[in-house]
């Protein structure tokens, strides 16, 4: 009985132990990925792998890494490196300054919005994970719709309202993007798990609507004043920058996040 005892208490120190030497291997690990990833987002910062140029401002791919992060270690990793990815935006504003650099000073618009990346990410993936592929690709099929819809509304209007080919130009873009992202979402999707693709696409918008919202709501006019654009639309302009913006955004992060998540888990 005694010897039962000893082997027992031997084998349970053994397994804390075993637990204790795996914990500080996955905290080693989140490190290193909060690591990595958080230095992608400063090169694609200083990089014009960066930017996309649309009309007056530049549509962003430094979400993404913060978007990996958080589907592939959980939401505090992805976090964090959207912490990075936020502070970098403030050293960014204060050492490289554009018009509208001096918003992006306060943290509530560069900070706070690409913290959340991380926990949208993360929850979106695993919410969407339990509803299922057929539900999900239907659910992406509608929201698709409704903004070709809009974005046909806004063409017709440009078209009516004549002012410059840019505008009309870049409708038609964005309502190709968008028959593009239907196309990926009901074929080369389906009949695989598009949870990775859908928390792309929820990600990039809580960058793009959380910041321009922060601006709308703190800053507003000043802000359209900065683009040279009429501040009595400051709410249309605001909104077109995010449509303009966040089309693209969510199309390129779909596509690399997906690519990049399938690859890792098949490892």
């Amino acid at each position: 009985m005694i010897n039962f005892g000893i082997s027992t208490g031997i084998q349970k120190e053994l397994e804390r132990r075993g637990k204790v030497k795996k914990s500080k291997s996955v905290n080693v690990r989140k490190l290193t990925v909060i690591g990595v990833l958080g230095a992608i987002s400063i090169v694609l910062g200083m990089t014009p792998l960066g930017f996309i140029p649309v009309g007056p401002t530049k549509a962003t791919v430094m979400h993404i890494p913060v978007i990996i992060g958080a589907i592939l270690e959980g939401p505090v990793v992805g976090a964090l490196v959207g912490l990075i990815f936020g502070l970098f935006s403030i050293y960014q504003a204060i050492t490289a300054p554009t018009p509208v650099s001096p918003f992006f000073l306060n943290p509530l618009v560069s900070v706070l919005p690409r913290i959340l990346i991380g926990i949208t990410s993360y929850y979106s993936y695993r919410l969407f994970n339990k509803i299922g592929n057929k539900k999900t690709i239907w659910i992406m099929d509608i929201i698709w719709s409704a903004i070709i819809v809009y974005l046909a509304h806004g063409l017709y209007l440009n078209i009516v309202n004549y002012t410059t080919v840019w505008e009309i130009l870049i409708n038609i873009i964005l309502i190709a993007l968008t028959g593009i992202m239907i196309y990926m979402t009901t074929k080369k999707f389906k009949g695989k798990s598009i949870d990775v693709l859908v928390s792309a696409v929820i990600g990039t918008l809580t960058n793009t609507v959380l910041v321009l919202s922060m601006i709308y709501l703190i800053y507003g006019e000043q802000f359209v004043e900065s683009l040279g654009q009429d501040t009595q639309f400051v709410g249309r302009v605001i909104a077109g920058i995010g449509v303009a913006n966040g089309i693209p955004e969510t199309i390129i992060a779909a596509i690399v996040v997906s690519s990049v998540v399938s690859a890792v888990k098949r490892k």
